[in-house]
């Protein structure tokens, strides 16, 4: 991964390095209300350190101001770039991406993977998961063993809601280029599917494999997601330690720590985890999960500047070609605008039809009022058979408006049951809702 070869970078096989090393850029991905991954997208690649990646970069801009016709080169910048970009939730990065990798395919029109496995990136960072899966595609035609390319093309069908064509993708992968990154990736459309035993058993297996420090704390981060999706808040504990041990610095661990710690009563710990994370990685749903957590303990002043700055990241990401509409839907229609989260929702769902859309769809529609409409859209959501505590809460809490108790009563209950501590607002409100139905959790 690339967290050790950075490491072992010399500056005479600087430019190969990050060809071969970089870690594979997936998206920037708001999971769901709160940065639970209860409502996650998908797998993203272990992180290399932001000062290391940093440093590297500059190593590269030196190395092409000496060699500026090193098409290699620019395609390795451009992807330190989108790596960097997610990593410090930056996207101003973004469009120096753009211009990298533009200009290696310039220099190197044809047969140029790296590039075009760069730009495939891009656009998947940037929610633009068509030519996502396009620019994927003509990387493959020119090294269909590329393990970039192939993990992207992957993330493009899940985020486009192309679930059997991802879970065909995703078994190619494994066969054409094993690794860790394919098998998070594998493991989570199988997820997706309401499989979870065998995501369980992909990413165990994937465990057992790991060596470097990064791909263990990546590995043990996942089982601790899928843990805490089934409730089992002790083994995400586990798991979320575990890859605190081997990388202290794992951004994704420290965020299932802090959750962990708000479910397990920990408020003062969970708030200390979640300031550090925001303070290097300020990330719409971190930054929202943070204000909800201080919501929720009756600290409503000091959750309005962790709202207010999720809200703003919504124009820099525009600004810098970012396509933000399925987090600007989620956080409107909890903090916000209800109209703005449904233009929001409706703008995505025109893009996409992925399970997190249509969720986020059915749950602006309940914030509009307009619930018979949004049933629909939740049901959808499920279609998949994903068991998701979040999307069960938002179908629960729109069947109670609809005045189906029995259905209502039903999904809310199964969302408490599968995690009772899947957002420190809203489970409480579940809870609430419940009673109120005459049901128990």
């Amino acid at each position: 991964m690339a967290s050790v070869l950075l490491r072992r970078l010399l500056p005479a096989g600087l430019v190969a390095a990050l060809v071969a090393g970089l870690t594979l850029a997936a998206t920037i991905r708001l999971r769901g209300p709160a940065p639970a991954p209860d409502a996650r997208s998908g797998p993203v690649a272990a992180e290399a350190p932001a000062a290391t990646l940093g440093g590297s970069i500059d190593r590269l801009r030196r190395h092409l101001r000496d060699q500026p016709r090193d098409a290699s080169g620019w395609a390795a910048l451009g992807l330190g770039y989108v790596e960097r970009a997610r990593v410090t939730a930056d996207p101003s990065l973004y469009p120096k991406a753009s211009d990298a990798l533009d200009r290696s395919l310039r220099l190197r029109p044809d047969g140029n993977d790296a590039a075009h496995a760069g730009r495939a990136a891009l656009a998947a960072a940037r929610h633009d998961f068509r030519t996502a899966l396009a620019e994927a595609d003509r990387a493959l035609a020119v090294n269909p063993y590329g393990a970039r390319a192939l993990a992207v093309r992957v993330d493009a069908l899940v985020e486009l809601g192309r679930y059997p064509d991802a879970l065909k993708a995703a078994e190619h992968a494994d066969a054409t280029a094993p690794g860790i990154p394919v098998f998070a990736r594998l493991a989570y459309v199988r997820e997706l599917h309401g499989r979870t035993d065998e995501a369980r058993r992909v990413l165990r297996l994937a465990a057992s494999s790991a060596t470097d420090r990064g791909d263990i704390a990546y590995v043990r981060t996942q089982l601790g997601d899928l843990a805490w999706n089934g409730g089992d808040t002790r083994a995400a504990g586990r798991e979320f330690a575990a890859a605190l041990q081997a990388d202290p610095a794992d951004l994704g661990a420290l965020d299932g720590r802090a959750r962990v710690g708000a479910a397990t009563g920990d408020l003062a710990g969970a708030a200390r985890d979640q300031e550090a994370l925001v303070a290097r990685s300020p990330l719409p749903g971190r930054l929202t999960w943070l204000g909800e957590l201080r919501e929720a303990a009756g600290r409503r002043d000091e959750a309005a500047p962790q709202y207010a700055a999720a809200s703003a990241w919504g124009a820099l990401a525009w600004a810098n070609g970012v396509t933000p509409d399925l987090e600007t839907a989620l956080f409107e229609a909890d903090h916000g605008e209800p109209a703005k989260a449904l233009r929001a929702a409706r703008a995505e769902w025109a893009r996409r039809h992925s399970v997190h859309v249509a969720d986020a769809l059915a749950w602006a529609l309940h914030a509009n009022g307009r619930d018979a409409e949004a049933v629909g859209y939740a049901r959808q959501a499920a279609a998949t058979g994903y068991r998701n505590a979040t999307f069960l809460y938002h179908r629960g809490m729109i069947e109670r408006s609809l005045g189906q108790r029995a259905a209502a009563r039903r999904d809310l209950g199964a969302a408490l049951r599968l995690n009772p501590s899947f957002s420190p607002l809203h489970a409480p409100r579940a809870r609430a809702a419940l009673a109120s139905l005459g049901g128990a959790s």
